[in-house]
């Protein structure tokens, strides 16, 4: 059964890379762009993993997880971010519970390598 992956990132471009190279692997990528777009994707996509940026319209990453950790708690979350306080997202996102946080600019081909990680 192919796996469900949602991406929840407002950069186009980001967005787009991320969806490209997933659905080379073969994924089911579920691409939203803004947090309220993403609560409702958590909601009914019922995703494998989640790829979340945290600084996005309407609702951060942040809330996302809170929102998909009480959804669906064993779902994976990886938190893509370039803010540059760091370290106290990363600490929170990860007491949250988050799987994996890559700082952008990143590798795609790295991201793919650690999604194959997480689903395997």
């Amino acid at each position: 059964m192919t796996k469900k992956i949602l991406i929840i990132e407002d950069d186009l471009l980001i967005s787009s890379l991320v969806q490209f190279r997933l659905k080379k692997d073969g994924y089911d990528t579920h691409l939203v762009k803004d947090g309220n777009e993403g609560i409702d994707a958590i909601d009914s996509v019922n995703p494998d993993l989640i790829i979340t940026d945290v600084m996005m319209p309407f609702r951060s990453g942040i809330e996302l997880i809170h929102h998909a950790k009480k959804f669906s708690p064993k779902t994976p979350i990886i938190v893509l971010s370039s803010l540059g306080d760091e370290e106290n997202v990363v600490l929170e996102a990860f007491n949250l519970g988050v799987s994996d946080f890559i700082s952008k600019p990143f590798n795609p081909n790295e991201l793919a390598i650690r999604v194959k990680r997480i689903l395997s």
